[in-house]
């Protein structure tokens, strides 16, 4: 192809500020916070806006445990608070709704033990989360069958932190916003395949290569091989797939039903009255995509737990493998040896509710402008200590 057809000239942008790989949430909150500091943005994406892990519909915005506090604790805690006004401020910009509400969120108790645990996390609660959102042990559910109450034979927690969006309405306004910016550019079909450090280039999977001022590794499970690439530390694991099921259901349930979690199962309902189950966490698969009796496993339970989905029709399944990083905590920073590399990747099921502070950090290293502190167990540098740690044991 002649440089004059180049995919450079192509997208208007022959090094952009920022180049980042992976249009999903991640990518794109990232695009949208970056193109706001006025940089010039191109988002590449393998295959379509909003594909792999972004892809499904379960949309759960929930905290972990308000004991044991730590650096990462607090991060997700701060993203669930802000969420909310970075999510008005899109559908102010768009005209359009990204299915978020505050739902809070229901946990049954099964046993006494677990009813015990949950009433030394009250006091936890009040402390870590500063008495914004109530965290209680009730005795029932409100409601008979939301969730059933057989499930609940030693009370359950009532919280008020947790919420819900829509994942495809919010990438379909992350995706518009990102259009209507002229410092912005977002090619589909496209993917970087290798990274040259020494010249900030990034080879496509077109065969050409492009210039940057930054690079974004945002491309889920794919980004793990290249950020090892780019810290040359090519025979590192830094993370992996996990596939997750899920499904949704027609069952005209009220909109302001709190999130029901109840031992790996969650189910959901949104604003047009369906309702979302998920989801599994499969390590071993054959199929990344396809559903199968696991699934069907899940849906069976969520029925029980939940009776007002009992014969709610399933109108969709879904099937996507999560990037899990070496730990449980997120991937994200700079790339030690390659500052121009930043990762964005791992953050498995919690990525909804925190892709949007993890690009203001990003930002934030790229412009030197003020940020949200990073959690060391976050860093690039964290992640490939451990890597080098498995590496290092004894083979069996």
């Amino acid at each position: 192809m002649g440089s004059a057809d180049s995919f450079a000239d192509r997208v208007g942008q022959a090094a952009p500020d920022l180049l980042i790989a992976g249009a999903g949430v991640a990518g794109l909150w990232l695009g949208l916070k970056a193109a706001r500091e006025g940089l010039s943005v191109l988002i590449v994406e393998r295959d379509r806006i909003g594909a792999g892990a972004s892809g499904g519909f379960l949309g759960a915005l929930m905290p972990h445990s308000p004991d044991r506090w730590n650096g990462k604790k607090a991060f997700q805690f701060a993203a669930l608070v802000d969420i909310e006004s970075e999510i008005a401020r899109l559908e102010a910009e768009t005209g359009l709704e990204c299915g978020y509400r505050r739902v809070g969120r229901l946990l049954p108790l099964a046993n006494q033990q677990a009813r015990r645990t949950a009433l030394d996390h009250v006091a936890d609660a009040r402390a870590n989360w500063g008495g914004r959102f109530g965290f209680e042990v009730g005795q029932t559910p409100d409601k008979h069958d939301w969730p059933n109450i057989l499930w609940a034979p030693h009370g359950l927690i009532r919280e008020t932190l947790s919420a819900r969006l829509s994942p495809p309405l919010l990438v379909a306004a992350l995706a518009a916003r990102l259009s209507a910016l002229p410092n912005v550019s977002l090619c589909e079909g496209v993917c970087v395949n290798a990274i040259d450090v020494s010249s900030d280039l990034a080879h496509l999977s077109n065969g050409e290569s492009i210039g940057f001022g930054h690079l974004a590794l945002a491309s889920g499970v794919g980004a793990f091989s290249l950020v090892a690439q780019a810290a040359a530390q090519p025979e590192l694991t830094l993370g992996g797939p996990v596939k997750g099921q899920a499904a949704l259901l027609d069952a005209d349930a009220p909109a302001d039903l709190p999130l029901v979690y109840h031992d790996g199962v969650y189910v959901i309902a949104h604003d047009n009255g369906q309702v979302a189950i998920g989801s599994t966490s499969e390590r071993e698969f054959d199929q990344s995509t396809t559903t199968d009796e696991r699934l069907e496993a899940l849906i069976k339970r969520a029925r029980k737990l939940c009776p007002l989905i009992r014969d709610a029709p399933v109108v969709a399944r879904w099937a996507n493998v999560r990037p899990r990083a070496i730990g449980r905590d997120p991937m994200l920073g700079p790339v030690p040896g390659a500052p121009r590399v930043l990762a964005m990747a791992g953050g498995f099921k919690i990525s909804f509710g925190i892709a949007h502070r993890m690009a203001d950090f990003l930002v934030a290293e790229m412009t030197g402008g003020p940020g949200p502190d990073l959690p060391e167990s976050f860093s690039v540098g964290a992640h490939i200590g451990k890597a080098r740690a498995l590496n290092a044991r004894p083979q069996a």
